[in-house]
């Protein structure tokens, strides 16, 4: 089956606003954990995740990190300006942009823009005692985007450090409050580490140091990749049919280790998140394009979003392990330790998984892609997950409770 000529319309269900948690439990590992188990459905509480995932296997988290990547600036007439940095322009590399110390160019979304036709922004920024001026002027647009050219006045101090001393954590528009202190802290996951996401891969923030003692205890092992999640996270689909919608592209990062474990446990895994499921997914489509052009370069890796439907009948006769081992062959030949690339991947019903066994996640949003993939994973089910969430009080979205998915 093509997804292509999916209607949204049948992903609706009815969220009463009252339902969309505002704000996380006080304790992270007390949210409540709906068990979808081969049709079967029970409520439990997140602490006891672990008795869920076999003893033995593998989980792989995502431990991306989410940024302070909105930055307001105020204009001579007094009008504000916000800039909301998307992904790095120039140097294109999350590591390498964060640690420029003069200037760097980020894709962003620009607040009040009718408002600063052109010229630069100014903004006054105090690091340790340490007065920084940092300045903001358009060099160009993408089809979603503007091109902002940054630069500050004292090379003691990194781009990091500027977002972290004068930028603001963007939580989702939906929670329909500001930013607080607290929120930097909350919205992270206790794992997270590689700066880069605008939004958190939100079924991670149910994870305690306790609950992977007790994950530990069982010897599931854990691994890590890392997806940036983009604000094209929360792009609605507004097309009739989803072939009229395009996935956003986000960058992942698959370190071999993790690939050498998934080999270890026959390319099999539970993933956190929709984040960790994109990422996993897109690395068996990886390995496809590997095994077709061995020589293939890096920059050529990136999966498009149609990729899985198109290739499904001619990739059919790879199997996950050929897939993974082709990746591992190929990162031998180019003296590399990591997958580096990008994916537009989109999961919907009449994909065929290849990595993932089970999906730690929380609910989302009616008539979204995170839904369709939901959907890909137990089918119409999906429904009466959701109408159980709803007749059971359970808390929705970002700051909202979590399910495991085991069809």
């Amino acid at each position: 089956m093509n997804p292509r000529h999916i209607h949204i319309s049948d992903y609706k269900y009815p969220l009463p606003p009252e339902r969309i948690a505002r704000y996380p439990k006080e304790q992270r590992d007390t949210s409540k954990l709906l068990v979808y188990n081969k049709g079967n459905i029970s409520q439990h509480v997140f602490k006891d995740i672990a008795g869920f995932i076999p003893s033995d296997s593998l989980i792989i988290y995502n431990n991306t990190k989410v940024i302070q990547a909105r930055l307001h600036f105020r204009k001579a007439t007094g009008a504000l300006i916000e800039i909301f940095c998307l992904e790095p322009h120039k140097p294109h590399d999350y590591q390498l942009i964060f640690e420029q110390r003069h200037e760097c160019e980020w894709q962003c979304l620009v607040g009040n823009k009718k408002k600063w036709k052109e010229g630069q922004l100014q903004l006054p920024v105090s690091i340790d005692g340490h007065s920084v001026c940092l300045t903001a002027e358009q060099t160009g647009e993408t089809e979603t985007s503007v091109i902002i050219r940054f630069r500050w006045d004292n090379p003691d101090y990194s781009f990091a450090e500027i977002l972290q001393a004068v930028g603001e954590l963007p939580i989702p528009p939906y929670l329909n409050r500001p930013t607080e202190e607290r929120d930097k802290v909350t919205y992270q996951t206790v794992y997270s580490k590689i700066d880069g996401s605008v939004a958190a891969p939100t079924a991670g923030l149910h994870f305690t140091p306790e609950v992977f003692q007790s994950i530990d205890a069982r010897n599931i092992e854990r691994e890590e990749v890392t997806l940036h999640v983009g604000a094209g996270t929360f792009k609605p689909v507004k097309s009739e049919e989803i072939s009229g919608h395009e996935m956003h592209s986000e960058y992942i990062f698959v370190p071999r280790h993790t690939i050498e474990r998934l080999i270890a446990h026959q390319g099999h895994c539970t993933a956190v998140g929709t984040t960790s499921v994109r990422t996993l997914e897109s690395l068996y489509y990886i390995g496809i394009k590997i095994i077709r052009n061995p020589q293939i370069n890096a920059d050529e890796l990136h999966i498009p979003q149609w990729m899985p439907y198109d290739t499904e009948t001619s990739s059919a006769d790879i199997s996950t392990l050929q897939s993974l081992q082709a990746i591992l062959l190929w990162l031998d030949r180019n003296k590399l330790n990591a997958i580096h690339t990008s994916t537009q991947i989109i999961i919907a019903p009449g994909y065929k998984y290849h990595i993932v066994e089970r999906i730690i996640t929380n609910f989302h949003m009616p008539q979204s892609t995170l839904l369709l993939l939901v959907s890909a994973f137990i089918g119409d089910d999906w429904k009466k997950v959701y109408r159980y969430a709803l007749d059971n009080d359970f808390r929705f979205l970002s700051y909202g409770d979590s399910s495991i998915l085991i069809p």
